[in-house]
């Protein structure tokens, strides 16, 4: 399991201060990218393939919260990928000093091709890379079929 620290600072904190809702998600985007760096892949190997990584979905759930001057640990653990390395899902927890679990998230997304601006499977070196990340106990293998499960659909505004 990855992990990485952050102290809350004045700009995490929101109007009722506490941990506002848009740093957990900067304190997950920072640690996947520090994960993603520590497991080949790197900013520079993303720009060489013309990829990166798009997210679908994030879905947080808060148990207690968070104050300023205190120090949550984030951990990232891989709980899907589809046999072609296209789709991936992370999970993401948080804890207090005291090791209280304080909130998860379960993020859904795919690599996508920055010129066609699609989603591709990873070349076959990136997929050998992926498909030895460290796993979570509740991985799955991911199809497409699980990045429709919300029912979500796009509902476009009759202007």
């Amino acid at each position: 399991m990855y992990k990485k620290d952050f102290e809350i600072r004045w700009s995490d904190v929101d109007g009722n201060g506490h941990l506002a809702n848009s740093a957990y998600l900067n304190f997950m985007s920072h640690t996947r990218v520090g994960f993603l760096n520590e497991n080949g892949f790197s900013m520079k190997t993303l720009i060489d393939h013309g990829i990166g990584p798009v997210v679908f979905s994030e879905q947080i759930y808060y148990f207690k919260e968070s104050f300023l001057s205190q120090t949550l640990t984030v951990t990232l653990g891989v709980s899907g990928l589809s046999d072609d390395g296209m789709f991936f899902k992370f999970e993401h927890n948080f804890y207090n000093q005291k090791g209280n679990h304080v909130a998860t998230c379960d993020i859904l997304g795919a690599w996508m091709n920055l010129k066609t601006r699609g989603l591709m499977a990873l070349p076959e070196h990136l997929k050998e890379l992926v498909m030895e990340f460290p796993k979570s106990p509740n991985f799955k293998r991911l199809t497409k079929e699980d990045t429709r499960k919300s029912g979500k659909v796009p509902k476009d505004l009759n202007l």
